[in-house]
């Protein structure tokens, strides 16, 4: 039975349904939010990069994608629907910051990060567990890189006051670009060379320093392991 306490859904939990965690980055997303939420939630893995994996997705989601949401509202499957209602669901956890001007802020760039950065997403895709040399870098591919770089510099200096994320505490906007920062680590970004006063390779640092993100990375290697055993 789910009731509804202070504008926020109580019942039996959510389920996650997540890709690889190597690989996945739109699943890391929705995930950072709920365990910074501390809503229940179960995790569902379908396994990637096999041939009935599309099937396998298409059981649990209706978009043939992960991730996706199950509530007693429905199934909700897009990153940025998930933790816009995540945010509602659990109005105190301050998934987006509190002020207006940050507030919209969060969301101009977390959208600007769900509907962008197409050559970043192709040619650097997320691999948490291995280290690459950088990819022959495209002008597109170097405008992507750039650009991350100024939205982590300008938001900081205007919002990053109280900690080390770009609203200083843990917002929707860190869990959208979580998986550049690990991006960024995987194929060691030389930084500077993209316009980087040291803002950027902090707020990398900050990222993966996350406990949330070390008990995701332990998982990806549990799963990579497991791989290596089929």
């Amino acid at each position: 039975m789910t009731t509804m306490e202070g504008g926020t859904m109580t019942g039996r939990g959510y389920t996650l349904i997540i890709g690889d965690k190597n690989y996945s980055s739109w699943s890391l997303r929705p995930w950072l939010s709920l365990k910074a939420c501390g809503a229940p939630f179960e995790e569902e893995c379908v396994r990637l990069r096999r041939p009935d994996s599309k099937a396998e997705i298409f059981k649990r989601s209706p978009s043939g994608k992960v991730p996706a949401l199950k509530t007693d509202l429905g199934v909700i499957y897009d990153s940025l629907a998930i933790v816009e209602f995540l945010a509602e669901q659990y109005p105190d956890a301050g998934l987006w910051p509190k002020d207006a001007a940050s507030r919209a802020a969060a969301r101009c760039i977390s959208a600007e990060m769900h509907s962008g950065f197409q050559a970043l997403r192709n040619d650097m895709p997320m691999d948490l567990i291995s280290r690459f040399p950088m990819p022959e870098v495209s002008e597109t591919l170097a405008n992507n890189i750039r650009r991350v770089v100024t939205i982590w510099i300008d938001t900081r200096n205007r919002f990053g006051h109280g900690g080390p994320l770009l609203f200083g505490k843990f917002t929707n906007a860190d869990a959208m670009y979580a998986p550049v920062a690990t991006r960024f680590r995987t194929y060691g970004v030389p930084l500077a060379d993209y316009g980087d006063d040291g803002t950027a390779a902090d707020y990398v640092d900050a990222i993966n320093a996350m406990p949330d993100m070390a008990e995701w990375l332990a998982g990806a290697d549990a799963e990579m392991r497991e791989r290596e055993l089929v």
